[in-house]
Formats: structure tokens, sequence, C-alpha cells
């Protein structure tokens, strides 16, 4: 069983920057491949940030150039580094885990945490 708790939402003005924390279970990202989604009112989930077996990132192209995902393996802990944030940025953003079968990424998302809100105004 993975427990992920999210944290470093918040409000913040158009330009802004936030860090966000996934607080994983011990040893998680030794056998999880690991993502951010983000879910605006009214909107499907959909990916920001996710991470393949092989160390790959995949960003949205909505984001690329100004949010960084990294993984703390010591801290157990996967971060989300917006930088200059939008309104269209505003929703409840998620981290989540994949098994990883000898590197292949490609199942389900079977975990997630309970979301942290980001709310960017102009």
């Amino acid at each position: 069983q993975v427990h992920l708790v999210e944290s470093g939402g918040g409000s913040v003005q158009s330009g802004g920057s936030l860090r966000l924390s996934c607080a994983a279970s011990r040893y998680t990202f030794s056998s999880y491949c690991m993502g951010w989604f983000r879910q605006a009112p009214g909107k499907e989930r959909e990916g920001v940030a996710t991470i393949e077996g092989d160390g790959t990132i995949n960003y949205a192209d909505s984001v690329k150039g100004r949010f960084t995902v990294s993984l703390d393996y010591v801290k157990d802990t996967l971060y989300l580094q917006m930088n200059s944030l939008k309104p269209e940025d505003t929703a409840m953003y998620y981290c989540a885990a994949r098994l990883s079968r000898g590197g292949d990424c490609s199942g389900s998302w079977q975990y997630w945490g309970q979301g942290t809100q980001v709310t960017v105004s102009s």
C-alpha cells in the first residue's frame, strides 16, 4: 500500500511561484513511477508531469518551461516547482503512483493523494 500526501498549495498572483510536495510511503520511488496531475472545476483531470521508468519526464505542453518535477529519494518526497504561474493553472493538484515492472510504467495510476489547491489570480 502506498500513501501519498500533497502539500504546498495556496493562492498566488499571476507570475508567482509555488512548490508542491508529495510525501510518499518509504521506498515508494524504488517500485513506482510518479506523476503530478491537476483538475480544474468543470474540467477533466489532466497530466502535468509524469516520470517514466527510465527517468524520462513528460510535461504537458501548457507547463513546459515553467514547471519542474523532482524526486528526493532520501526524504521520499516528490516535488513540483511551478514558476510563472498563470490563472489557467488554477486547479486541484494531485500526485499519483503506478507500479514499475522492470522499468515499464505503462499501467494504470493506482494510488492518489488527496490533492492540494492552487489558485492563481490575475
